[in-house]
């Protein structure tokens, strides 16, 4: 087990963001996508990151993820400070203790539905009959173990979304998040993958956070944080 999965079951929070900004240049002129974010989840929790489109949610997601910089303040994830580690232990944690959705799915197209989810785990260098065995355990706890052997081109939107939770939790993360995981789905589907995100929370105690506009993600959420002009406004319905 890493020292970042170590360190977040020992302790609380798996996440602590305080003063956090994120600076972009637009010829020239500083656009300020968070300012100062403060936010801290504890292990268990599935929370939503609400707030139309520039309001900087889906940056404050990314930071946490380590997949994008911030400019000032901090950031730790299960008790780790992202700003201490050199790019390869940053990659190493993404890789092992943190699952990632996208809304666009990011399926390989030539590979089969099992190998998309066996692809992390031969990046983790986890070996052949294993890989095999987890990845078709991962599609049956969603439904889609007969479906395995089909390319992301043979499946529907809400079945190649749960290939791509298939293929997030497969390694155990310590910490799931999901960056508008419903925003191609229809209202029928949406509402099953939400029942999937919600039962990965409750019965497997996962931390879940997602980015989101869609008022139906957010009844499905235990907490909400709601973000405007890179801000968190209010969390839990109480303005901070």
């Amino acid at each position: 087990m890493t020292e970042f999965a170590e360190n977040a079951k020992a302790t609380a929070p798996v996440v602590e963001c305080r003063g956090v900004q994120r600076i972009y240049q637009q010829d020239s002129v500083p656009v300020y996508a968070l300012r100062g974010a403060d936010l801290t989840i504890h292990a268990g929790e599935f929370v939503s990151l609400a707030g139309p489109s520039g309001s900087g949610k889906s940056t404050l997601l990314n930071v946490i993820g380590g997949l994008d910089a911030f400019d000032a303040g901090s950031v730790s994830v299960g008790g780790v400070d992202l700003a201490a580690l050199t790019p390869a232990q940053l990659a190493q944690t993404r890789l092992h203790n943190v699952g990632f959705v996208f809304q666009a799915y990011n399926l390989i197209p030539v590979l089969s539905a099992r190998e998309n989810v066996e692809f992390i785990l031969q990046l983790q260098g986890v070996a052949s009959q294993e890989r095999r065995s987890r990845a078709e355990q991962a599609l049956h706890s969603l439904g889609l173990a007969e479906l395995g052997d089909r390319r992301p081109g043979e499946l529907s939107g809400g079945q190649q979304q749960r290939v791509a939770i298939a293929r997030a939790i497969v390694t155990e993360p310590v910490l799931l998040l999901a960056d508008e995981p419903t925003a191609n789905l229809d209202s029928k589907t949406t509402s099953e993958l939400l029942a999937v995100l919600r039962d990965l929370n409750q019965q497997q105690g996962m931390t879940i956070v997602t980015a989101t506009h869609d008022p139906i993600v957010m009844e499905y959420t235990s907490r909400q944080v709601t973000m405007l002009d890179g801000e968190i406004r209010q969390d839990g319905g109480v303005a901070a």
